[in-house]
């Protein structure tokens, strides 16, 4: 017969080891929702840092387009909750793609929509750092047909497949 500490020890065991999370990757940013924008697209408020206010803005594009695809979209400011498209399972098995997909591509996908212009209410200087806070426009319909293209995931209606 098992005694009392053999249990417990077996199922922390298990707990520990038995249960798998989803995994997450952080870049070091804030998204938060703005609302819908044209058919397809939407509007997200990035704050991203950067050494000039430019390339905080160049990284805030860079992190719409990763909030959009890595973290999905948390519901507030009337938008609805919208999971992540690619799942960590697909991001780490195109690892590739994705690294070249950021040298560039990407910005097929997102539109600043202030012009390049900052509040500033969302201009901070931390250190030596500046963080910046920019409305972008990602084109999530877009952004996911390329995806399914090029097989990195799967198409919405594949499970009926």
């Amino acid at each position: 017969m098992l005694n009392s500490k053999t249990i417990l020890l077996l199922v922390s065991f298990l707990t520990l080891f038995g249960c798998k999370t989803q995994e997450k990757i952080d870049y070091g940013y804030e998204m938060v929702c703005q609302g819908v924008g044209i058919q397809g697209s939407n509007l997200v408020k990035v704050y991203s840092y950067g050494k000039t206010v430019d390339k905080a803005i160049e990284e805030s594009k860079k992190n719409a387009v990763r909030g959009i695809l890595f973290k999905g979209i948390v519901g507030g400011n009337g938008c609805s909750r919208q999971p992540a498209i690619v799942s960590y399972q697909e991001h780490q098995k195109h690892k590739t793609f994705f690294e070249n997909f950021f040298k560039g591509e990407y910005l097929r996908f997102v539109h600043l929509t202030s012009n390049g212009s900052v509040s500033p209410k969302d201009r901070l200087k931390v250190g030596k750092y500046y963080k910046i806070g920019v409305i972008i426009s990602v084109d999530k319909t877009n952004l996911r047909k390329y995806l399914e293209e090029r097989k990195i995931i799967k198409k919405l209606g594949s499970i009926f497949d």
